[in-house]
């Protein structure tokens, strides 16, 4: 079996939400044929296949890729944090229709994740009930909303709502805050890959792995190049390479322990990546993630994890097992 956790939708059709003169938000119209869409937000212009709205299309390519199960999320522009809060909130239940509707279509094929106007805290916090009485498994935010990473404590109440619920959170990398410090060619991979690692060291170290025990919280790409940081943090935290056992006092718990409170997905491209996450986070940890359709998956999926001669429970648990466990259901009978 395989869950991929990492995949994203687009509606079919999606009328500006904003009602000033300035940004109006994301749209979905028609594109250059029949079965083809257009996400417009701002100057971003992204031709959307049938594959993103269209649910037999969508079964065709998980029937095609060997995907098992599917768990789909908005494409990260429709994640429109610049938009004023009722704004925002308008553009997620229509997002979020849509999302469930598709799921609707084969539910045990597809899982849905919504999203929520994170630029405005409580109406975030408050639609999290909404969102899942509609069927939608989890909810995927941004890693930061308006520049401020998701580990500050203006925060904590929306994770401490997401956790009562149990509602598992997937943050995916988006609106990198220092795009500007790299040159043109360095593109968004370096700037994407470095913001999910601000973002993720904000949550580890900002309290809200005590706030929030039970949370069950997932980071995109690996969370870049965040783990590669934790032996470090560990050795300032207990003064010891390799994770030995710390040589002076300590307070709490150590860095590495608290992200392995985590999940992280493994588009990381590479079995010496993947061997990184596996020994540092934990194989336990780890989910398959592709961002299809926007990127095309790994043939056959998963090859490269299944190559590594790692154990079977270990393959298992990162192809399925941990995708379930962070979801919170039971696999599909």
């Amino acid at each position: 079996m395989i869950v991929d956790l990492h995949a994203h939708v687009i509606p079919d059709k999606l009328s500006p939400v904003g009602k000033g003169e300035g940004h109006p938000g994301p749209s979905v119209g028609p594109g250059q044929d029949a079965a083809t869409r257009l996400l417009e937000n701002g100057p971003m212009r992204f031709p959307a296949k049938a594959v993103f709205f269209a649910s037999e299309a969508r079964l065709e390519a998980l029937d095609a890729n060997g995907v098992s199960v599917e768990v789909v999320s908005p494409m990260p522009p429709l994640l429109d944090y610049s938009l004023p809060g009722a704004e925002g909130l308008e553009l997620s239940r229509r997002v979020n229709d849509f999302v469930a509707g598709l799921c609707a279509a084969a539910p045990t094929r597809i899982c849905g994740m919504g999203m929520v106007p994170l630029q405005d805290v409580d109406l975030a916090t408050n639609e999290l009930a909404a969102l899942k009485a509609m069927g939608l498994r989890g909810v995927e935010v941004a890693s930061n909303a308006r520049g401020l990473s998701l580990g500050d404590e203006h925060f904590f109440a929306f994770f401490e709502e997401a956790e009562r619920l149990e509602l598992p959170v997937f943050v995916h990398a988006l609106n990198p805050t220092f795009g500007e410090r790299l040159p043109r060619a360095a593109g968004p991979t370096f700037s994407v890959m470095t913001e999910i690692a601000v973002t993720a060291a904000s949550v580890v170290t900002g309290g809200l792995p005590e706030r929030c025990p039970n949370l069950r919280l997932c980071f995109s790409h690996g969370a870049g190049g965040f783990p590669l940081t934790l032996p470090r943090a560990y050795w300032f935290w207990g003064g010891t390479w390799d994770e030995l056992p710390p040589e002076r006092e300590t307070q709490g718990p150590s860095p590495i322990e608290l992200a392995r409170k985590y999940y992280y997905d493994s588009l990381v491209f590479d079995r010496r990546a993947l061997t990184l996450l596996i020994d540092v986070l934990g194989h336990d940890r780890l989910l398959v993630g592709t961002d299809f359709p926007a990127m095309p998956r790994e043939q056959p999926i998963a090859r490269t994890l299944r190559s590594m001669d790692l154990p079977a429970h270990v393959v298992e648990d990162i192809c399925w097992h941990n995708a379930f466990r962070f979801l919170g259901t039971e696999p599909p009978g």
